[in-house]
């Protein structure tokens, strides 16, 4: 079968949501499914979360609310990152989404289009993307807890670096602007979780950690892509492979070509770092990584493989990262829908 293997692995998922969980013990952990679970798969990954005991969910835009609505029925909370947006009200009110109010303009429209239905507020605490700024939100704070916010929110530009003073500086504007509301208030991400339990208030936002991905030091590999190899060959010195002849033979070479490439979502930057496992043996990548294909050196195997894998135990979403010069972030959402997918929860 020319087709890659992404195996989801929803146990593991589930146990890096209770470490991050337990990481806060004070605060409710809720769950970022937003960009189809970060390129998972939201109809399996949202149950399972929920099953392991997540209440609140958050997601970008309506849209995906209520598609996360349809497959978890009535009860969870859904917030939305993006906040009323204009053409919203039908799928804010069918799909009982919580919008994440971000500035005067959503409120007034909230609150005429949708009067007395649930949201949230989110403040800009210093990153300068979404959220109130501080003076908008001193005009608008009465009015607005007078309606009954749901949650208070703001998010971290720094949180993955533990030094940084951005993060000391945000949680001083943050605190400034709820210290004394009667209101849940929510800050950390997964980075913020790890930075202790200054940053944890009534609720956290796993996301990255719980998918396997940094900074969640010892977190369970979730994603595991395995890739067929379609043909093997004998290259000789001075022969090239790939696109451009941009890796040519020094010595006798057995090249294994696989069916995987860019239009998979692996992306094209990790060619010249990129390396796969057949086994415990550690296979480069050769070239180029093109559309459908690439080249991997099996020189050191006793005999052809029929499977390479590319994540897994060996290597997780931020190694793949690290040779693009990205993040995991990217690398999990980029990963493609040619993929035969299959999830496991033991």
């Amino acid at each position: 079968m020319a087709q890659a293997r992404l195996s989801i692995d929803l146990s593991a998922l589930c146990a890096n949501w209770r470490m991050l969980r337990d990481a806060a013990p004070s605060a409710e952990a809720g769950a970022v499914v937003k960009a189809n679970a970060y390129g998972l798969g939201l109809d399996r990954v949202a149950p399972a979360l929920a099953g392991a005991g997540a209440r609140k969910f958050f997601v970008a835009v309506a849209e995906e609310g209520a598609q996360l609505r349809e497959i978890l029925g009535p009860g969870p909370e859904i917030h939305v990152f993006s906040g009323h947006m204009a053409g919203d009200a039908a799928l804010i009110r069918g799909a009982s989404l919580i919008p994440m109010i971000n500035g005067i303009d959503q409120m007034l429209r909230h609150v005429e289009g949708l009067p007395g239905h649930p949201f949230g507020i989110q403040l800009d605490s210093g990153m300068n993307r979404l959220g109130m700024e501080p003076a908008e939100w001193q005009a608008l704070r009465d009015i607005a807890l007078a309606q009954g916010p749901r949650l208070v929110m703001s998010h971290l530009a720094c949180a993955d670096e533990p030094d940084h003073e951005m993060n000391t500086r945000q949680l001083s504007a943050f605190r400034a602007m709820t210290d004394g509301i009667e209101v849940p208030r929510s800050l950390s991400a997964t980075g913020g979780i790890l930075l202790g339990s200054d940053y944890h208030f009534d609720v956290t936002r796993p996301g990255v950690g719980m998918y396997g991905g940094l900074p969640l030091v010892g977190a369970q590999p979730v994603a595991h892509l395995s890739i067929p190899v379609i043909q093997t060959r004998e290259v000789l010195p001075g022969e090239t492979v790939g696109y451009g002849n941009t890796w040519t033979a020094q010595a006798p070479t057995r090249v294994a070509t696989i069916a995987g490439g860019y239009a998979d979502g692996i992306l094209r930057a990790i060619g010249a770092e990129g390396w796969l496992w057949a086994g415990e043996t550690r296979c480069k990548i050769l070239g180029r990584v093109s559309m459908d294909l690439i080249g991997v050196d099996v020189s050191a195997l006793d005999g052809d493989p029929e499977w390479l894998e590319l994540l897994g135990p060996h290597q997780g979403v931020d190694q793949l990262a690290d040779w693009a010069g990205t993040i995991g972030y990217e690398v999990l959402t980029s990963l493609g829908a040619r993929y035969a997918r299959d999830y496991v929860l033991s």
